[in-house]
C-alpha cells in the first residue's frame, strides 16, 4: 500500500462583477455538448485525429468543456431559507490535455478534468482553482508537469479575464 503526500496550491481571484454576471461569462467561454453523445462520438472514433476533431468540436473559446456544475448554494439556500450563499462549482477539462498528463501519470484522471469554485463574498465574488500543477508535482515527472503547468496557465488566465473589471472606486476619507 502506497500512500503520497499532495499539497495543492489554490489560485483565486476577486470580481467586482456580479454573481450571474461571472456564471454567465464562464458560460460563455466553455463548450456544452451533449455528455452522453460526446461520449458515444469519443468511443466510436477510429482514430486519434477523429477523436481530436470531436473534442474541438465541442469545446468552447476557451478550448475547455463543461461536464458537470453542481449549486452547492442552492442546497445551503434551501437549509437556510436565506438567499445567500451564492457557490457554484464547475467541473471543467479538455480530454486532449488530460491525456497528455495521463500517458506519464496515470493518477492524472483523478484531478482532472478540473473544478472552478465561483462563490460570493463581501469583497466580491471568488473564482478559485486548484493548481494540477500542484497535484502532479510529488509524482515528479517533468513532462507531466509541462502539462500541467500550461493548464494552470490557460485556466487562471481565463478566469483572470472573466474577473477584469475596475475595481470600484474608494469612497473618500476625512
Amino acid at each position: 500500500m502506497v500512500t503520497r503526500d499532495v499539497v495543492v496550491q489554490r489560485f483565486s481571484t476577486i470580481s467586482f462583477k456580479s454573481f450571474r454576471d461571472v456564471v454567465q461569462a464562464l458560460h460563455l467561454v466553455l463548450g456544452h455538448p451533449d455528455i452522453a453523445a460526446f461520449t458515444r462520438n469519443m468511443s466510436a472514433a477510429a482514430t486519434f485525429a477523429e477523436l481530436q476533431t470531436i473534442v474541438d468540436d465541442a469545446a468552447g473559446p476557451s478550448g475547455f468543456i463543461e461536464f458537470a456544475r453542481f449549486d452547492i448554494g442552492a442546497v445551503l439556500r434551501k437549509r437556510t431559507g436565506a438567499p445567500t450563499p451564492l457557490i457554484l462549482r464547475v467541473v471543467l477539462g479538455n480530454p486532449l490535455i488530460l491525456s497528455q498528463m495521463a500517458k506519464y501519470i496515470p493518477d492524472a484522471a483523478s484531478y482532472a478534468p478540473v473544478t472552478v469554485l465561483i462563490d460570493e463574498r463581501p469583497d466580491g465574488v471568488h473564482l478559485s482553482y486548484d493548481r494540477m500543477a500542484s497535484y502532479l508535482a510529488p509524482y515528479g515527472n517533468f513532462e507531466a508537469l509541462r502539462v500541467a503547468r500550461e493548464l494552470d496557465a490557460k485556466v487562471e488566465e481565463m478566469l483572470m479575464d472573466i474577473a477584469r473589471l475596475e475595481a470600484p472606486p474608494l469612497e473618500k476619507t476625512a
